[in-house]
């Protein structure tokens, strides 16, 4: 069992209240297989620059990440500066370089094609539809992000990648963006209308829900007391979801619940400590210990 996560791979310098990092490593793909592959094997795509540092590339290979389909190539790495300041939920974007990653022509290597799942984080829909079109009769379920950048240029283009995907993450301004609904039930049922099987909707401190046209289960988050940097919880949320239902092979909506318990769980670690920081040294005991907590919470 194992998962193709596609997505950047980037260097961010990053300010929050409770203090600075300089080109700390970072993006959608690296988040997602950090948190992962702390429950099954994970295969990356993504493309980086020359400036990419051996110990970034030892760090996700020792977490046992699959980086054949990770291009170097000439250029710099995806760079992005941005702040937090008292809204810990709102990042405020100071600089975006794209560089490599302007070109980035996402292809799946034949030795990732006995993966389970697929996971698309937040990159440009023409992207995710190129890779859908690789493995769509290959894995057995397919999961994507998105983002107010994508709903706002491209609304046609993502539409047709969540009519494509059987569960699409968002969170709940994006999934009013995206339906005109203010109620985030009734966006979550016209998401659902769109094609998808499942609808992850993520609310940040007030939790998160999945829907399907049958099911509903809402989380509230875990209560945590250390928040030094959010950046990558909804990749590491999604990690946690998919990581634990790969790992147990079953897509019914029980699994599914469980897997929104983990991905809550999951995403409370990684907000602890800047960048991947937190996730660098968290053992699946640790996050076992906190689930037991969290469920204890919910009764």
């Amino acid at each position: 069992m194992a998962i193709i996560a596609v997505g950047s791979v980037a260097y961010d310098s990053l300010k929050t209240p409770f203090g600075e990092r300089e080109r700390v490593l970072g993006g959608s793909a690296t988040h997602f297989s950090m948190g992962a592959s702390l429950f099954t094997k994970v295969n990356l795509v993504g493309v980086v620059g020359k400036d990419f540092r051996e110990e970034d590339i030892e760090l996700l290979r020792n977490r046992g990440v699959n980086l054949e389909g990770l291009v170097q190539k000439e250029g710099k790495t995806f760079f992005w500066k941005g702040e937090y300041r008292e809204n810990l939920n709102e990042a405020i974007t100071h600089d975006t370089q794209l560089n490599v990653f302007a070109e980035f022509d996402p292809v799946i290597p034949e030795s990732y094609m006995d993966s389970n799942i697929l996971f698309l984080g937040n990159i440009h829909p023409e992207l995710q539809l190129k890779v859908i079109n690789q493995v769509e009769n290959k894995v057995k379920f397919i999961a994507a992000d998105t983002m107010n950048l994508w709903i706002n240029t491209t609304p046609e283009q993502l539409k047709e990648v969540i009519k494509r995907v059987n569960l699409i993450f968002v969170n709940d301004g994006e999934a009013r963006l995206l339906t005109g609904e203010k109620i985030v039930v009734k966006a979550a049922k016209k998401i659902l209308d769109m094609g998808p099987d499942f609808v992850c909707i993520k609310r940040g401190e007030y939790g998160a829900s999945l829907f399907s046209k049958n099911d509903t289960a809402l989380l509230p988050a875990f209560p945590v007391e250390k928040v030094i940097d959010p950046t990558g919880a909804g990749d590491t949320f999604a990690a946690g979801f998919l990581g634990y239902v790969d790992k147990y092979g079953n897509f019914s909506f029980d699994t599914f619940r469980e897997g929104l318990k983990v991905g809550t769980v999951l995403s409370s670690f990684q907000i602890e400590d800047f960048s991947v920081d937190r996730m660098r040294t968290l053992t699946l005991t640790e996050v076992e210990n906190r689930l037991n907590l969290f469920r204890k919470f919910i009764r």
